[in-house]
């Protein structure tokens, strides 16, 4: 199938990457000229494993194209993805200006023949409907511009286009491999010819043609209207993050009581209406999705005349998280000014090079705020020579010289190295060796036997 994917971002470069492919033919969207002129060269310009590999892949089997053509794009696709950003209001809703932009100039270029316009991006409850009209006010403004132009009126195109909510579950670090093997495929709209589209478009990854595990069963598509179709991402992402919250919250009494959470989460997620996922306690959630969903959906609810106490509490929790790494600092330390700490890890999760809403931004801040000297080392941070948010903070480029004269070590992101350090040696060059484990991620007795003492989450 003929594809076209506006917005090249974590979302819109992995879908139309992966769905070339699988076989389609596609186009790649973006404004940005220097983006694309990167990606005509094979050089994606987000870090996602296994992603420049199939990119590479792709354009030289030339299945896959860049452009900032848009109109090249509309024409040439029968599936148009808008996967454009949505970045969070300060008042908690989402900005759909972007969307807005793409809806409108995709109308301008429609011409005759049928086309399936699908909302990848993450946009408000109720959108599906408001594209389809911004959609068809793009086709109006067209005729109005001919027309003010002193040109004869445009013969009225015969569009006909359905849109379709089909929300990702994208995890960043994961993306690729989230693509080819997803938990479910979720379709909303009313309008069967559009459904049907669809389905042939993800019959090989239904299928699990691409899967890690070809012989697994079919993947379960769910077809229902747009507004459930886009309540099913934010209420995804609104769950995972209260269960992050509750099992903090649970750690946090631990801590109090002298249980250790692990053995609680371990106990609670053998339970099957639990489940152990994302009962990993620690300092908190953040990126680019659970915080802005979470407040999308706060924010709807508000505009409908409910408040939604639990998940409000859950960000309330998630915020008071981030400082407990600050506070655990202070009862080892006391003073925390004129210390030096070293933050093992800066991005929000590991296999990334995001940090949007990076818990280690807020540590920094406090740290930064209450006199100490914060250093940190990150894994692709410290190779990428990133600096937005780190003014204050000195980027090592190993760990040893992260360890060289601090007062304690925090680890703040779980990345799979951090397990096999020299420990013992960093010790050795720390004026006091002392672990916050914010991810419980660390062998306590091996961080001991190295010569540190070691603090983790609600342990």
């Amino acid at each position: 199938m003929r594809v076209c994917v506006i917005g090249t971002g974590y979302v819109g470069l992995v879908t139309g990457v992966c769905l070339s492919h699988i076989g389609h033919d596609v186009i790649c969207v973006d404004n940005n000229e220097e983006k694309v002129k990167l990606m005509k060269s094979g050089q994606s310009p987000i870090f996602e494993p296994g992603l420049s590999e199939l990119m590479t892949s792709c354009i030289q089997e030339g299945r896959i194209e860049f452009t900032t053509d848009l109109a090249r794009g509309v024409e040439h696709g029968e599936v148009l993805f808008i996967a454009v950003g949505t970045p969070p209001l300060p008042t908690g809703e989402s900005d759909t200006r972007y969307v807005e932009a793409v809806a409108r100039g995709i109308g301008a270029h429609l011409n005759s023949g049928y086309k399936v316009i699908v909302n990848k991006s993450t946009v408000p409850i109720g959108s599906g409907d408001w594209v389809r009209m911004i959609v068809m006010d793009g086709v109006a403004e067209r005729q109005e511009t001919a027309v003010s132009g002193g040109g004869v009126a445009l013969a009225e195109p015969d569009v006909a286009f359905d849109v379709v909510s089909n929300p990702e579950f994208l995890r960043e670090g994961c993306a690729v491999y989230d693509t080819f093997n997803p938990d479910r495929i979720v379709l909303g709209s009313n309008n069967s010819r559009a459904i049907s589209l669809m389905k042939e478009l993800y019959a090989p990854i239904v299928s699990r043609q691409f899967a890690e595990d070809k012989s697994g069963p079919t993947v379960p598509v769910v077809v229902t209207d747009l507004s459930s179709a886009e309540m099913v991402k934010y209420a995804s992402n609104a769950f995972l993050a209260t269960k992050i919250s509750f099992i903090n919250e649970v750690a946090n009494i631990c801590d109090r009581v002298g249980a250790d959470v692990t053995r609680v989460a371990r106990g609670i997620g053998l339970d099957s209406r639990i489940g152990s996922k994302f009962l990993q306690a620690g300092i908190g959630w953040g990126g680019s999705c659970f915080p802005k969903d979470v407040a999308a959906l706060v924010h709807t609810a508000d505009d409908y005349g409910y408040e939604a106490q639990l998940l409000k509490a859950a960000v309330s929790v998630n915020d008071r998280q981030r400082l407990i790494a600050v506070e655990k600092l202070q009862q080892v330390l006391k003073i925390l000014k004129g210390k030096t700490v070293g933050l093992l890890g800066l991005t929000f999760k590991p296999d990334t090079d995001d940090m949007r809403d990076a818990p280690a931004l807020t540590i920094i801040e406090h740290l930064t705020r209450l006199g100490t000297k914060v250093k940190a080392y990150d894994p692709l941070v410290s190779q990428t020579g990133m600096r937005h948010g780190l003014s204050n903070v000195i980027v090592e480029t190993d760990p040893e010289r992260l360890a060289d004269g601090c007062d304690a070590l925090v680890l703040v992101t779980d990345w799979e190295q951090f397990k096999t350090l020299d420990y013992a040696k960093m010790a050795t060059l720390m004026t006091s060796p002392v672990m916050i484990d914010g991810r419980n991620y660390l062998n306590q007795e091996s961080l001991e036997q190295a010569g540190f003492r070691y603090m983790g989450v609600g342990r």
